[in-house]
């Protein structure tokens, strides 16, 4: 098995950091990203990217992360309780984008590595990651671009990694307690490492460029559409499951918190306005309903 190089994989991070927020602001058009350095105490530090009030993007933040430290954060050792006693270091980019037009989708997406090491064993090591899409007014076709640019990227690595990822993706991104999906998925992957070094970080660069073929055509189709209070409502209503989903299931954000991450940077996510509504339900026939009954269900999108 190949050896890892971190340094490799931090300087594709950087990279790509830089590739998303120049693109973003082309596709922008007005908004710029405002770039914050910060230093953890217990080692390492990272910058965080913000666009705010921009022509498409409301908020948006696209984070470069490098933390280390002697002691596993608890979030870690629950799932992996070998790995207490080992230092570790941890690198990725995360973003959200939240434009404000209701007919244009939220994103994420995430790329991240791990490496924890102890001396005379073996490093113990994962790449991690993924994107998804969260539409309020949702259209076919942009799911399907969506998805099929993910099956496209994962087609190299083996004939099932788009479907695992995709299941994977569906079950991740999944409010129990709501009984629905987050949104129309995409990809989620996380203690990939049985392919060896080289080939896992071929994959996470496949992923991490591969989010912008996949955005950015969506976002030019949909940014001039025009659109009402009363959907304006309604994103802000189904943004509160964004903070939901952040707050109560996500791994990185527990992990970010008690690792003793930057909470701003951390929760850079969150949408800059959201709202809660007590018993909302949709019209009949409408295209909030629509939403409701179609994309928040795990779908075989390219096989219907």
């Amino acid at each position: 098995m190949s050896v890892p190089d971190i340094d490799q994989v931090i300087r594709f991070f950087h990279k790509l950091q830089d590739n998303i927020c120049q693109t973003l602001e082309l596709v922008d058009g007005k908004g710029h990203f405002i770039e914050d350095d910060w230093q953890r105490e217990e080692g390492g530090g990272g910058r965080t990217r913000v666009m705010r009030g921009g022509k498409v993007i409301e908020q948006g933040g696209v984070n470069f992360s490098h933390v280390f430290g002697d002691k596993m954060p608890a979030s870690a050792t629950a799932h992996r309780p070998e790995l207490a006693g080992r230092r570790f270091q941890a690198c990725g980019v995360s973003l959200v984008i939240h434009p404000e037009n209701p007919n244009v989708p939220t994103s994420h997406a995430n790329v991240r590595f791990f490496i924890a090491e102890k001396d005379g064993e073996e490093p113990v090591w994962w790449f991690g990651g993924g994107f998804d899409l969260t539409p309020f007014y949702p259209q076919h076709e942009d799911v399907l671009h969506w998805h099929k640019t993910a099956k496209e990227l994962c087609q190299p690595f083996g004939d099932n990694v788009y479907s695992d990822y995709k299941k994977w993706c569906d079950e991740y991104f999944y409010l129990k307690h709501r009984d629905e999906t987050r949104g129309v998925g995409g990809l989620f992957f996380d203690d990939l490492h049985e392919w060896g070094f080289e080939r896992c970080f071929e994959f996470v660069q496949a992923v991490g460029n591969g989010y912008l073929d996949a955005y950015v055509p969506i976002v030019e189709k949909r940014k001039a559409m025009c659109w009402e209070q009363q959907q304006r409502d309604f994103q802000l209503y189904r943004r509160g499951r964004y903070v939901e989903f952040n707050l109560v299931f996500d791994r990185g954000t527990l992990f970010g918190l008690q690792s003793g991450g930057r909470t701003e940077s951390i929760l850079m996510s969150m949408p800059p306005l959201a709202r809660w509504e007590y018993m909302y339900q949709p019209q009949p026939s409408s295209r909030e309903e629509d939403l409701y009954k179609h994309y928040l269900i795990p779908r075989d999108w390219l096989g219907e």
